[in-house]
């Protein structure tokens, strides 16, 4: 059989499984991975390539700086007392609120975030006279937001770096993802602030997931002894390495910088070896690694082509860039509303890529729209994490999040296919 036609079968398999979570996402990732390996599309060399990738020890090096600050307590002081000086008001509350977890977000985990800093929300709306409902939904929103203003801030952005990478096309950098982050977190915060707030229903604070939050915390590294040694430590350590990311060394890649970050944080104490390994989400490695080696078989043999070629005919002969880019984001933002943000970017990268060079424009914006379409889920309550886990806790419905998060879906299409144009544009030069 043709090793188009044996790729794009396996890649069937692969994205009805990665949909219906049938079996978990990484063992979907690196079976489909290995299939290809066995049926002999892959050489063997090939076939686990992705996991010596080095945006997956870039990845790995900053998860384990993140846990390091929810483990010595730094990003929890920090969510803490900016919460706290906000004042009793809902709106400022709400600023504050979603400003600080936009900032913890876009270098930690959105969920231990979230984990961290609902229950101090609640406790704070309650005496403030605040509905709590009305502080935890921005709360969800801005961690979801605020991962994508860099490279590491959400599974999505790693993805798609990835999936160039493996096409030996260029990369983005680690900050480059502000560049349409920042538009995206002001937009999404006044439209809070001026419209989104008035749909969000007024709930007393419902019955809490105790387990799932105490979970996500100690998932995040949270919960443990402070130390404010071992605290401003952690958070020197995330600032030179931020530093050394931005100024984009030759001797010091950002791997490096990651990686020499995540042993000094061992070192130091901030957290175990154990704690180290812990921290790392493996799900997102495996499922980012296996996915790498199924794009690489899709860019060798041909299937991504033929998909490319199907979906363009669709579109006519000439389909203008704009149009595609806006159709691909709301089919990765459709579909990442009832399944993993990780498993549809993963899934639609390699597409995308090869529908870009089918009609000649450059693939960033394209990968770029895709990224951004999957972390911009708000519009149901399982797609993230940070969305689970104030469902309870604010006593909302699924139509909630529906009437909330559809019109911030759609101003985030509307602002992402007009700035990538701007920063990436489809034919430069």
């Amino acid at each position: 059989m043709d090793p188009a036609i044996i790729t794009l079968c396996v890649l069937a398999v692969a994205a009805f499984l990665l949909v219906t979570e049938l079996i978990p996402l990484a063992v979907t990732a690196m079976a489909a991975c290995t299939a290809l390996g066995i049926l002999g599309v892959l050489p063997s060399k090939q076939v686990y390539a992705g996991l010596s990738n080095s945006t997956v020890v870039l990845f790995g090096g900053m998860f384990v700086i993140g846990t390091a600050m929810f483990k010595t307590g730094l990003a929890e002081a920090i969510g803490i007392a900016v919460v706290k000086r906000a004042g009793s008001k809902e709106i400022p509350l709400m600023v504050a609120v979603m400003l600080v977890t936009i900032v913890l977000s876009s270098v930690c985990s959105n969920t231990g975030t979230v984990a961290c800093l609902m229950p101090v929300v609640i406790g704070i709306a309650n005496a403030a006279g605040v509905a709590p409902s009305k502080e935890l939904m921005p709360l969800a929103i801005a961690a979801n937001v605020g991962g994508t203003l860099t490279m590491i801030g959400t599974p999505p952005n790693v993805i798609v770096t990835g999936a160039l990478a493996a096409a030996g096309l260029s990369t983005f950098g680690f900050f480059e993802f502000a560049l349409i982050g920042i538009p995206l977190c002001i937009a999404i915060m006044l439209w809070m602030i001026f419209i989104g707030h008035r749909f969000v229903p007024i709930h007393e604070a419902g019955q809490m997931d105790e387990d799932a939050v105490k979970k996500a915390k100690e998932e995040a590294g949270g919960g443990a002894p402070k130390s404010k040694a071992k605290m401003a430590i952690s958070g020197i350590i995330l600032l030179a390495v931020v530093f050394c990311m931005w100024l984009s060394l030759p001797t010091i890649p950002l791997q490096t910088a990651a990686v020499a970050g995540a042993i000094i944080c061992v070192i130091t104490g901030c957290l175990t070896e154990k704690e180290a390994y812990a921290g790392i989400d493996w799900v997102t490695i495996f499922l980012f690694a296996g996915m790498l080696s199924v794009a690489t078989a899709m860019d060798k043999t041909g299937a991504g082509k033929m998909i490319a070629d199907v979906v363009v005919g669709f579109m006519g002969s000439s389909p203008n860039p704009y149009v595609l880019c806006a159709v691909l984001f709301l089919i990765a933002n459709v579909l990442t509303q009832f399944m993993s943000n990780t498993a549809s970017a993963a899934l639609l990268a390699p597409i995308g890529i090869s529908i870009a060079q089918n009609i000649g424009c450059d693939p960033k914006p394209v990968l770029m729209s895709l990224g951004i379409a999957a972390s911009m889920a708000f519009a149901t309550p399982m797609v993230t994490p940070p969305n689970t886990l104030i469902l309870g806790a604010g006593n909302f419905t699924f139509n909630d999040y529906v009437k909330i998060g559809v019109p911030m879906c759609i101003l985030s299409w509307i602002i992402t296919v007009i700035v990538v144009q701007v920063f990436w544009p489809f034919f430069p030069g």
